[in-house]
């Protein structure tokens, strides 16, 4: 078992490689989930003026 997480001497950029991968892949959808609530409360905002300045 051991051999086959040191794979023959490449297993710390083989795994590193996986944890970046598995990182990012957890980051993005939370960051883009984020994004999303930041642009619609700007819509919302603008809209909210526009309605105040053009009733």
């Amino acid at each position: 078992m051991a051999e086959f997480f040191h794979m023959g001497g490449y297993g710390l950029y083989v795994w590193g490689s996986f944890g970046v991968t598995a990182l990012f892949m957890i980051a993005e959808p939370l960051l883009l989930r984020s994004r999303g609530r930041k642009i619609r409360k700007r819509i919302a905002h603008i809209a909210r003026i526009e309605r105040e300045v053009n009733p």
